[in-house]
C-alpha cells in the first residue's frame, strides 16, 4: 500500500473510533426502543379475530375432510421378489426384477430393502408400495414396477387388517397393475376426470414414504400436464403424466393422486430427483389411462393396446420450416415400421399427422397415448400433411407387442469424415451392428466417434448413432453422408434423422464453422 494512502487510512481510524463508539449507543438505544414499543404493540394487539383466520381454518377444514375420507381407501402393499443373482442368472425363474434393474426415476420411488448378503442363492427382494381400493370387493390400483416379479403380496390396510393379494394382471406399457384381496365391503375411491386438470390446481397425494411412515398425505398442486417420461426405457411408452409439487417419496409408487374432491386424477409413480428422495418434481398416471387399464385388467386379466408402427417427433418451431408447416404443432413420422399398420396404409418418413378422426394432435405425445389407448383393429383416418400438402391416410390399428420384425442386409465398411458436425462416420458393418445393436432393418452411416465440444456431442449424437437422412434425404453409406453435410450451405440449420436406442427423430443440428477438420 503506497505510504501516503496509509497515513490516510490511520488518520481516519483515530477520527472515525470515537464517532462509532456515539453511532453504537444510538443504534442500541433505537432498537430497545422500537423493541419495546413493538412487544407494547403486540401485546396490546391480542389474538387474531376470526375472521381473519377463517378462510385458513376453512382450507384447513377441507383438506382434513378429503384426507379422512381418502385415507381408509389406501393400502400398503408389502413385496416378496426374486432377484437375479450376481452372476446375471435368475436361478432358473422368470419374472425377477431387482431396484437395479428398474430406470432411476422408479428405482428411487419405490421403496426396497433387505439385501441377502452372502446367503446362498436364491435372493430374494422385499419391498413397500402403496396402492388404491377402486372397488368394495377388494380390487386394488398400483404400479407394475411394485409388484414385478412379486412371490409374495400382502396388502396392509388402514385398519390394521392384513390380507394376501393375487396378482390379477398388469399393464406394462402404462406401468400399471391390479392386486385383488378377499374381503368385501371395502372403503374404495371413485374415478376423476384427468382431462379436467388445470395447473395451479390443488392436489392431495397419498402412500407409505420410506416403508415407516404409513398413510402419509401431502398436499401441493399441479405443476404441469402432459409430460413426457424421462426414464422410458421403450420409446413406444406414451407419457402424458401429470406432474406435482405434492411431496411425494420413495414408497409412494402406485399411491392415488386425488383432487379437492377425492376423486383419483393420477396413480403416483416416479419422481425426478439427485437425492432420490423429493425434490418438488412428482409424477402420477392420469385417470384417463389408468381407469381404462384397471377396468379392461380386471375384465380379460391384460390389456391390449393399439400399435402403427411409426417413430415420431413433435413438430418445433425449430424443425417446422423442414417440412413446410404453417404451425409448430403435430407429430412428424421419423420410422415406419416394415409391414407394420402404418406402412401398409402408407405413411411415409417426414409425413407430419395432424388430426387423428378429426381430433387435432398436438404433439408426439399425444398422439401415442391416443393410439396406445385404441382396440385393435379400429380404424382410424389420419389428417397429414405432406410436404405441405394435405392428405388423409386410412389406417387400421394393430396390437402391440413388445418385440418387433428385422430385415437382412448387409453393407461394406468405408470410415469418412468431413466438416462442420465434430464426427467421424462408418458404413455399417455386421460387427458394428453386433456391438450397437443395430437391426438389419436400419441403414445409413453410423456414427463411429463424437468430439468432446463439438456441435454434434451438443446434439446429444454418440458412437452407435445411425444416421439416416440429411435435410430429408436418405442416407445409405458414411459417402452418402459426407456428401449431403458438404452440400448444405454455409451457416444453414442441418436437419438429421437419426436412429438411437430403438427409434429414429429427427435432430436440427447447428453447424459450428469453426470446425475444418473431422465430421
Amino acid at each position: 500500500m503506497p505510504v501516503t494512502t496509509k497515513s490516510l487510512v490511520e488518520k481516519s481510524k483515530s477520527v472515525a473510533a470515537p464517532l462509532i463508539a456515539s453511532a453504537v449507543l444510538i443504534v442500541t438505544f433505537a432498537f430497545l426502543s422500537g423493541h419495546n414499543s413493538a412487544h407494547a404493540a403486540a401485546a396490546a394487539a391480542g389474538p387474531l379475530d376470526d375472521s381473519a383466520v377463517s378462510s385458513l381454518e376453512a382450507l384447513d377444514n377441507a383438506v382434513e375432510a378429503v384426507a379422512s375420507r381418502v385415507t381408509p381407501a389406501v393400502v400398503n402393499v408389502a413385496v416378496t421378489s426374486r432377484v437375479t443373482s450376481d452372476d446375471g442368472s435368475d436361478n432358473g425363474q422368470n419374472g425377477g426384477i431387482s431396484p437395479q434393474d428398474l430406470p432411476p426415476g422408479f428405482r428411487q420411488f419405490f421403496f426396497g430393502f433387505g439385501g441377502q448378503g452372502m446367503k446362498p442363492q436364491p435372493q430374494y427382494e422385499h419391498g413397500i408400495g402403496s396402492g388404491v381400493i377402486i372397488s368394495p370387493d377388494g380390487y386394488i390400483v398400483t404400479n407394475d414396477h411394485v409388484v414385478d416379479g412379486a412371490t409374495q403380496i400382502r396388502v396392509t390396510l388402514d385398519d390394521k387388517r392384513v390380507f394376501p393379494a393375487k396378482l390379477v394382471g398388469v399393464d406394462k406399457l402404462n406401468d400399471l397393475a391390479v392386486i385383488k384381496i378377499s374381503a368385501g365391503n371395502l372403503p374404495s375411491l371413485p374415478w376423476g376426470d384427468s382431462s379436467r386438470l388445470h395447473p395451479g390446481q390443488t392436489v392431495l397425494a397419498f402412500g407409505n414414504p420410506f416403508g415407516n411412515f404409513p398413510f402419509t398425505v401431502t398436499r401441493g398442486i399441479v405443476s404441469g400436464l402432459d409430460r413426457p417420461n424421462p426414464y422410458s426405457d421403450d420409446p413406444r411408452k406414451p407419457g402424458d403424466f401429470i406432474q406435482t409439487d405434492a411431496a411425494i417419496n420413495p414408497g409412494n409408487s402406485g399411491g392415488p393422486l386425488v383432487d379437492a374432491r377425492g376423486e383419483v386424477i393420477g396413480i403416483d409413480t416416479f419422481i425426478i430427483s439427485n437425492s432420490g428422495s423429493f425434490a418438488g418434481a412428482g409424477f402420477a398416471i392420469p385417470s384417463e389411462i389408468a381407469k381404462n387399464s384397471a377396468e379392461e385388467i380386471i375384465k380379460t386379466g391384460s390389456v391390449k393396446h393399439g400399435y402403427l408402427g411409426i417413430s415420431i417427433n413433435s413438430v418445433t418451431p425449430e424443425n417446422a420450416s423442414f417440412f413446410n408447416l404453417p404451425t409448430a404443432s403435430g407429430a412428424i413420422v421419423s420410422q415406419v415400421t416394415p409391414d407394420s399398420p402404418a406402412s401398409r396404409a402408407g405413411l411415409e418418413n417426414g409425413d407430419v399427422i395432424r388430426t387423428l378422426n378429426g381430433r387435432e394432435i398436438a404433439d408426439n405425445s399425444a398422439l401415442q397415448v391416443a393410439v396406445s389407448e385404441m382396440r385393435p383393429g379400429a380404424a382410424i383416418d389420419l389428417g397429414i400433411l405432406r410436404d405441405g400438402k394435405p392428405m388423409t391416410i386410412h389406417a387400421t390399428v394393430g396390437e402391440f407387442h413388445a418385440n418387433g420384425t428385422q430385415e437382412a442386409e448387409n453393407t461394406g465398411s468405408s470410415r469418412t469424415q468431413g466438416s462442420k458436425l465434430g464426427l467421424a462416420v462408418d458404413n455399417l458393418t455386421p460387427a458394428m451392428r453386433q456391438q450397437y445393436n443395430i437391426p438389419d432393418r436400419v441403414h445409413g452411416a453410423a456414427i463411429e466417434s463424437v468430439r468432446p465440444g463439438s456441435t454434434a456431442e451438443d446434439a446429444g449424437l454418440a458412437p452407435g448413432d445411425v444416421i439416416l437422412s440429411v435435410n430429408r434425404h436418405p442416407v445409405d453409406g458414411a459417402d452418402s453422408f459426407v456428401n449431403a453435410v458438404h452440400a448444405v450451405p454455409s451457416g444453414k440449420d442441418i436437419l438429421l434423422l437419426v436412429w438411437a436406442n430403438g427409434g429414429a427423430s429427427y435432430l436440427v443440428i447447428h453447424p459450428d464453422q469453426s470446425l475444418q477438420n473431422g465430421m
